[in-house]
C-alpha cells in the first residue's frame, strides 16, 4: 500500500501529528499483510517420523518378512523363499516408481472412483518443495510416495507365504508386476486415494483392507489354482529354522510401529496411541493363541507364539488409530483365538493348502480387524471414529474380497498360460533352490 501526502498536509502537520499518521497507515498495512494466509511450511517432526516410519516398514519384509519366511519352509527351499522377498521388493519399487503410486494417489478424473490417472507416473511433478497433506501433514511428496512403496512392496510378498515352496520363479515376477497395478494399487486408491471406499467411511487406519484382506485373499486364491505341494498330508514339512522364523517375526513387530504409527503422517498423540495399541494387540494375541493350543495340542509351541503376535498386528492395523488401548486388547485377543483355528482347524478341514498361513493369519486377522474397528472405534481417540459401524466396515470387506478374488484368479490363469505355475513334479520334490536358482544351503 503506497502512503501518499500532499504539500498543504506537510505545512499544516506538526512532526508528531505526521508521525503519528505515518504510523498508523503502516500498522494498517502490516494488518493487511498478516491477514492473508501463509503458505505451508514444511514440518521438519512430521518429516523426521515419516521418514524413520518408512525404513522400519521396508525392515518388514527385507529382512523381516524374509527371514519369517524361509524359517517356516523346508531347507531344500529356503533360499528360493528369501529371495522372492527380495525379488518382490525390487520389482515392487519400480512399478510403483513407474506407475503404481500415480495409479492410487493421484486424480482419476472421471474414473477417480475406482482408480487414479497417470499424471504421477514416474513421480512427474514432485519436486523438493511439494507437500503432500499441506496445512495438515506438511511433509514432502517424495517421503509419502516413498513410505507408500513400502506398503505396496510387503503386500505381494505375503502372498508368497500362501504358494511357498511350489511356485516357478519366473511365474511370481509375472504374477506380482500384474497384481500390483491391477489389484493392489486400485484397492488402495479405493481407500486412501479419494476412491468411493473411503468416501463411504470405510475405516482403515494402516492397510487392514488395503494390505492384508487383500493379500491374504489373494494366497487363499493361489493356493487353491496352484493345488497342494508334493507330498503335502503325507511328508514330513516341518519348518527348517525356527530361530529364522523368530528373528523374522521380532523385526516385523519392531516394523511394524513404523506400519502403524506412521501412517498418522506426523508425530503427535495419534500416533502415539497407534503404537501402544499395537503393542498391546500384539502381545495379547500372541498370549491368546499360545493359550488356546496349549489346551488343544498340549504344548505351547514356538510357531504357534510367534503366529499368535503377527495375527495380532495383522488386527490391529486398521484399528491402530481408531481405538483405545482397551479395544486393542480385545482385538488382539479376538485375533490369536480365530486366527488359530483357522490356521490349524479351517485349512484342515477344507484342505487347500496355504503353506505359511497367509490366508489364515492375514485374510483372517485382517477381516477381524476391519470388523472390530466398526465396533472399538473411539471418537475420543479419532473424530472419525463417531460415525464408524460394522456395517460400513463390511462393505470395505465385501468389495475388497470380491475385485481380489476375481482379479486374482484372472492373472493366475493368465500367467499360468503363458509362463506356467508350477515348476515339475520332480523339481517340485529336488526342492527350488537347487532347481530355481542353482543354490543350496549348507
Amino acid at each position: 500500500m503506497e502512503i501518499q501526502m500532499t504539500i498543504p498536509f506537510f505545512r499544516k502537520a506538526g512532526r508528531t501529528a505526521l508521525l503519528a499518521s505515518a504510523m498508523a497507515m503502516l500498522a494498517s498495512t502490516a494488518g493487511a499483510q498478516q491477514s492473508a494466509p501463509a503458505a505451508p511450511a514444511l514440518d521438519t517432526g512430521n518429516t523426521a517420523w515419516v521418514l524413520v516410519s518408512t525404513a522400519l516398514v521396508l525392515m518388514m519384509t527385507i529382512p523381516g518378512l524374509a527371514l519369517f519366511y524361509g524359517g517356516m519352509v523346508r531347507k531344500k527351499n529356503v533360499l528360493a523363499t528369501v529371495m522372492q522377498s527380495f525379488a518382490v521388493c525390487c520389482l515392487a519399487t519400480v512399478l510403483w516408481f513407474v506407475a503404481g503410486y500415480s495409479l492410487a494417489f493421484s486424480d482419476g478424473g472421471g474414473m477417480n472412483a475406482y482408480v487414479g490417472g497417470l499424471s504421477k507416473a514416474f513421480f512427474a511433478g514432485i519436486t523438493t518443495s511439494t507437500l503432500w497433506a499441506p496445512g495438515v501433514a506438511n511433509i514432502p511428496e517424495f517421503v509419502f510416495a516413498v513410505f507408500q512403496m513400502t506398503f505396496a512392496v510387503i503386500t505381494p510378498a505375503l502372498i508368497a507365504g500362501a504358494f511357498a515352496e511350489r511356485m516357478k520363479f519366473s511365474a511370481l515376477l509375472l504374477f506380482t508386476g500384474l497384481w500390483l497395478l491391477v489389484v493392489y494399487a486400485p484397492i488402495a486408491h479405493w481407500v486412501w486415494g479419494g476412491g468411493f471406499l473411503g468416501s463411504a467411511g470405510v475405516l482403515d487406519f494402516a492397510g487392514g483392507t488395503v494390505v492384508h484382506i487383500n493379500a491374504g485373499v489373494a494366497g487363499l486364491v493361489c493356493a487353491l489354482v496352484l493345488g497342494k505341494r508334493e507330498g503335502y498330508g503325507s511328508v514330513n514339512m516341518a519348518p527348517y529354522n525356527l530361530v529364522y522364523a523368530v528373528i523374522g517375526a521380532s523385526l516385523l513387530w519392531v516394523g511394524w510401529f513404523g506400519f502403524n504409527a506412521g501412517s498418522e503422517l506426523a508425530a503427535d498423540g495419534l500416533a502415539g496411541a497407534a503404537m501402544v495399541n499395537t503393542q498391546v494387540a500384539a502381545a495379547a494375541a500372541g498370549l491368546a493363541w499360545m493359550a488356546v493350543e496349549w489346551i488343544v495340542a498340549k504344548k505351547p509351541s514356538v510357531l504357534g507364539i510367534i503366529s499368535g503376535a503377527v495375527a495380532g498386528l495383522v488386527a490391529v492395523t486398521p484399528a491402530a488409530g481408531f481405538v483405545n488401548p482397551t479395544g486393542a486388547f480385545g482385538i488382539g485377543i479376538a485375533a490369536g483365538i480365530v486366527c488359530y483355528l483357522s490356521a490349524v482347524k479351517l485349512k484342515h478341514t477344507f484342505g487347500y493348502d496355504d503353506s505359511l498361513d497367509a490366508f489364515g493369519v492375514h485374510g483372517v486377522g485382517g477381516i477381524i480387524g476391519a470388523l472390530l474397528t466398526g465396533l472399538f472405534a473411539d471418537k475420543t481417540i479419532n473424530s472419525l471414529g463417531a460415525n464408524a459401524s460394522v456395517a460400513t466396515q463390511f462393505y470395505g470387506i465385501v468389495f475388497t474380497v470380491a475385485w481380489t478374488a476375481l482379479a486374482t484368479a484372472a492373472i493366475l490363469y493368465a500367467v499360468k498360460a503363458t509362463v506356467g505355475l508350477r515348476p515339475s513334479r520332480q523339481e517340485e520334490i529336488e526342492g527350488l533352490d537347487i532347481t530355481q536358482h542353482g543354490e543350496v544351503v549348507q
